[in-house]
């Protein structure tokens, strides 16, 4: 991978909108409730 490709998949495991942030936590995508799993 790039640099940026790097950079862009780490963003997208940070950011809990993006089903990457899902995926790299053991899910197999962003749920349909996701906000409000993130408040808990």
């Amino acid at each position: 991978m790039s640099k940026r490709s790097d950079s862009n998949n780490q963003s997208n495991q940070l950011n809990p909108n993006n089903d990457a942030y899902w995926q790299s936590r053991g899910d197999d995508g962003k749920p349909d409730d996701w906000e409000k799993e993130q408040e808990e």
